[in-house]
């Protein structure tokens, strides 16, 4: 790794660590050049302002959880089973620890930064990054039958982050994995209902 790649990486650690433990607005450059044992400068030619860190530490951050390699469609193997191997990876992401961690920051910030809001909705992030081109091969096996696969793909997502994801988020209750086993089941069943041929 080169120097400015381990300087860099050094930034988004120390950024991270201060972002989560005392949020984003009470954050200062000086201080993230401080724990990252760089110069304000240093830092600037990064990240050329504190709301460009920020994005960049959420990709940092995510890259670091999402272990899991896509699904690829394979027509020799029954689409609900696909389908449920993308939820299951998905549910794993949404309930990890450092997920959570990530959206925790992140929520609190777009409450603030209404065009973070609409970057990251603009970024795809869990199965979304694959799941649009799952669904269009998929359907140009005539396993699927669907017209737009990016709507498609987040009436998936979303039934999982409403049931899931969100109750975690916000607090409300901590599901139970016969309770995630059947979210997952049901939104699979309720998903091949509407686009199986």
């Amino acid at each position: 790794m080169k120097l400015s790649q381990r300087k860099r990486l050094d930034i988004l650690n120390a950024a991270e660590t201060l972002f989560f433990q005392q949020g984003f607005e009470q954050t200062s450059m000086d201080q993230v050049a401080s724990l990252a044992g760089a110069s304000k400068r240093t830092v600037y030619n990064h990240f050329e302002n504190k709301g460009v860190l920020f994005q960049a530490i959420l990709v940092f951050m995510f890259e670091k959880v999402r272990q899991e390699k896509a699904v690829i469609f394979d027509k020799q193997h029954p689409i609900a089973e696909q389908l449920t191997q993308i939820a299951v990876q998905e549910v794993a992401l949404l309930t990890s620890e450092e997920f959570l961690k990530i959206a925790k920051v992140a929520f609190m910030q777009m409450l603030q930064q209404p065009d973070l809001a609409k970057s990251l909705a603009n970024n795809s992030m869990g199965c979304m990054q694959d799941l649009v081109a799952f669904l269009e091969a998929a359907s140009d096996a005539h396993v699927l039958h669907i017209d737009d696969a990016e709507f498609a793909a987040k009436q998936f997502v979303y039934q999982l982050k409403s049931l899931i994801f969100y109750p975690l988020l916000y607090g409300f209750e901590r599901q139970n994995g016969d309770t995630e086993e059947k979210v997952i089941s049901e939104t699979v069943k309720m998903f091949l209902a509407r686009y199986q041929r």
